[in-house]
């Protein structure tokens, strides 16, 4: 133990100091029965400063801690300064385009490049703001981003050949000649076109979509059809219909009739049906008669709307089913389709290799009178209707957007490709009916009950000599 304390006084006196004096002057000792020596040490100088340590050490790690989080930000400021650098070398380049070639700039041009500069003034002004001091770069890069704000309202302004001024007017001079060119067709466009007829060529257009409403069993019903019976029987009027499939999206379980438009929009004085072998929204209401293809088979199905019972049901030749070549979307394997003429049925089969087949049927009898073949695989087609004998051909073009892109006549057997788009509500579109009574699409768009009006061009055998 001796040895101990000497060996700490050694490292706590002074060199100027002998280990003798020190400890004569300071000792008191004595020695217990067993010859133990024990003392008691007291040293004059300043006992070593613990709690002065213990403060140093904390101060040392609040800096450290401080360091690194100013690092983090100094990383953070260069990675922004990096996307702002980027974002002004694209900035400089289109101003330098515009420069060069003014007739390329449109006041929508200024306007992007203007809101562009405001985002990146409000971003430099959020990163100067993070430093507690100045920082060079980031006042480099806010003077860069003000003196570009003017070289833009500069261009803006100058205008030197009238280049906004000769767009405006060339854009009044087409509005003009478009007026001019709609008003020759207009005054040559031959005879008018009568609802039910077939004294038209074409499609030419289709408008944007109507909504009349959601169908009456809720959203969660995305698929099924709907429509308005073209020729109803008599003492009928009208004849409007909805048939939303079960949630599965391929069981048809209800229907619903309304004898008039009003009682239609208001869910009022409905007849409900209900039975339990539909499939698919493949169907259409003509003359008083439901048709539909018959749940799991090839069939179509012919109910009397009177008795709500079936009249016929009739096998297609070779139709495959139960989801083999549907349209791109499921369970429409069999489309029935209403034209000018009557009763269609829109399907594939095994020898066709998934190529869509038309067959015109004995709207009675629902017996096949005659086949087409097409080269179009029914797989790649959203839907389908006819107009006048004609088969129009639907795809998905985004979300938002379809297109009619195929035509095939069988008046001439000829097929063509065409490009009409139109906007849709909702993503998907089920259950396309054609009314040649009133020239409108009903269309099931996810559970919305949507219209829309299509016009035609005109007949060229209609509008010789005019």
């Amino acid at each position: 133990m001796f040895s101990s304390v000497t060996f700490v006084l050694l490292g706590l006196i002074t060199a100027s100091t002998s280990i003798e004096e020190h400890w004569a002057g300071n000792a008191n000792g004595t020695t217990d029965a067993n010859g133990v020596c024990q003392c008691s040490v007291h040293l004059t100088d300043p006992s070593f400063p613990v709690d002065r340590m213990e403060k140093l050490e904390m101060s040392a790690d609040s800096l450290s801690t401080s360091v690194e989080k100013e690092l983090l930000k100094i990383q953070e400021s260069m990675t922004k300064i990096s996307v702002f650098e980027k974002r002004m070398h694209n900035l400089t380049l289109r101003i330098e385009k515009m420069e060069s070639n003014g007739l390329t700039y449109t006041e929508l041009d200024f306007e992007l490049l203007k809101l562009e500069i405001r985002e990146m003034e409000m971003l430099i002004t959020q990163l100067k703001g993070s430093f507690s001091g100045s920082n060079v770069i980031a006042e480099q890069l806010y003077a860069e981003i003000k003196n570009m704000s003017l070289t833009i309202t500069s261009l803006e302004m100058l205008d030197k050949n009238n280049v906004l001024a000769i767009r405006r007017e060339i854009l009044s001079l087409k509005k003009k000649l478009q007026e001019c060119e709609e008003y020759k067709n207009h005054t040559s466009a031959g005879p008018p076109i009568v609802y039910g007829s077939c004294n038209h060529g074409l499609i030419s257009d289709i408008s944007q979509p109507f909504l009349v409403q959601m169908n009456w069993r809720g959203l969660g019903h995305k698929c099924g059809a709907w429509g308005k019976d073209p020729e109803p029987v008599s003492p009928k009027k009208e004849l409007y219909w909805q048939a939303p499939l079960n949630t599965d999206n391929r069981y048809m379980e209800y229907y619903r009739l309304y004898s008039s438009y009003d009682d239609f929009l208001l869910y009022r004085k409905p007849i409900e049906t209900i039975f339990k072998y539909g499939q698919g929204s493949g169907m259409v209401v003509y003359k008083n008669h439901f048709y539909f293809n018959c749940y799991g088979t090839r069939d179509v199905c012919k109910i009397d709307l009177n008795t709500h019972k079936v009249a016929v049901r009739k096998p297609i030749p070779f139709a495959v089913f139960n989801n083999r070549f549907s349209y791109s979307t499921p369970w429409q394997d069999i489309d029935i389709a209403v034209d000018e003429s009557g009763l269609w049925v829109i399907y594939a089969t095994e020898q066709s290799t998934g190529n869509i087949v038309i067959s015109k049927l004995n709207e009675t009898s629902l017996e096949v009178e005659r086949t087409w073949m097409t080269k179009q695989y029914k797989p790649s087609v959203s839907n389908a209707f006819i107009v006048c004998g004609v088969l129009y051909a639907t795809r998905t073009v985004n979300t938002r957007q379809e297109q009619i892109f195929y035509a095939y006549d069988t008046n001439t057997e000829q097929e063509s490709k065409i490009s009409l788009s139109f906007s849709k509500m909702m993503e998907n579109i089920y259950g396309v009916n054609y009314n040649p009574k009133d020239h409108k699409l009903y269309v099931y768009n996810d559970g919305y009950l949507v219209t829309y009006d299509l016009s035609f061009y005109p007949n060229a055998e209609a509008t010789k000599g005019v």
